[in-house]
């Protein structure tokens, strides 16, 4: 029997690098090391676990499998302060679950799940927030933005000296406006939506949009997973302005060239020049 040996893929986008794996039903995991983030956990490679913020979509568990050796493993190795971000719905169950793992494994792994709805926003640092949206795939399925939070002078106060502007700060005037650079979005999985209608989605520099099957005769699987099929990528990416769109959670019934090439029917050569597969062999580095 030939053994692959398990690599992430990396794709690097200006600043950023995205290293993941995601194949449907196995498992999903996407680290941003740069923005402290990862989206969903898969079941944590070892290069999650000195990331601080896990984006958990939904509980499913080639997404979630990971979560009580995340914990675990960071106390083993001494490193604190890891956090889960999740749907409200899913603290309980998941609190549960670290209490069934620590009765295994004889002691406690300290853990914090912090419980998200639609808007919601937690800080990761200063001027960097991840926001959660409601997704159509489980009744608490969320997807997350990490966005970049700047404020800058308004304009009606340019030119204005440093005492004056110190001035009118005193008085209680607002001489700043709060201005998002929206960085990742991750859809997670999710049936067919106009995620374009949320800016902080489609402004986001990279947008990991899951496409889980490609071949005509899988649209009934597709409907009934409620995940996204090739044939809905052109209503979902409708209005997008995204530097980078990295398609995820490929089942492995289809072939990356057979799910090219029924993209290429789809997408308009101006989106399509846009659209990478997060587990295409050219990213993924040899060792």
């Amino acid at each position: 029997m030939k053994v692959r040996p398990y690599q992430l893929s990396q794709i690097k986008v200006d600043g950023l690098t995205l290293l993941g794996y995601s194949v449907a039903g196995e498992e999903s995991v996407v680290i941003v090391p740069e923005l402290d983030v990862v989206f969903d956990i898969g079941k944590c490679p070892r290069e999650a676990l000195r990331i601080n913020h896990v984006l958990l979509s939904h509980g499913h568990m080639d997404h979630a499998a990971g979560v009580a050796y995340y914990f675990s493993q960071r106390d083993f190795q001494g490193i604190a302060n890891g956090v889960v971000l999740v749907s409200k719905a899913l603290v309980t169950p998941l609190e549960r679950l670290m209490e069934a793992v620590a009765g295994v494994e004889g002691h406690p792994s300290p853990h914090k799940f912090v419980g998200m709805g639609h808007g919601d926003d937690y800080e990761i640092r200063r001027g960097l927030v991840a926001r959660a949206f409601s997704t159509h795939h489980l009744g608490s399925s969320l997807g997350f933005a990490v966005i970049e939070v700047r404020h800058k002078l308004r304009q009606e106060f340019a030119g204005r000296t440093g005492p004056e502007l110190v001035a009118l700060k005193a008085r209680g005037v607002e001489i700043t406006r709060r201005v998002e650079l929206p960085l990742v979005a991750y859809l997670g999985d999710t049936a067919k939506a106009n995620y374009s209608e949320l800016p902080y989605v489609r402004e986001a520099k990279v947008l990991l949009v899951e496409c889980t099957f490609f071949d005509a005769d899988h649209l009934s699987r597709a409907r009934a997973g409620r995940h996204l099929h090739v044939t809905d990528l052109p209503a979902v990416l409708e209005g997008t302005k995204n530097e980078r769109i990295v398609l995820t959670h490929v089942t492995r019934r289809t072939h990356l060239p057979e799910a090219r090439r029924l993209l290429k029917q789809v997408l308009p050569a101006e989106v399509r020049d846009r659209v990478t597969f997060l587990m295409s062999w050219k990213h993924v580095q040899e060792d």
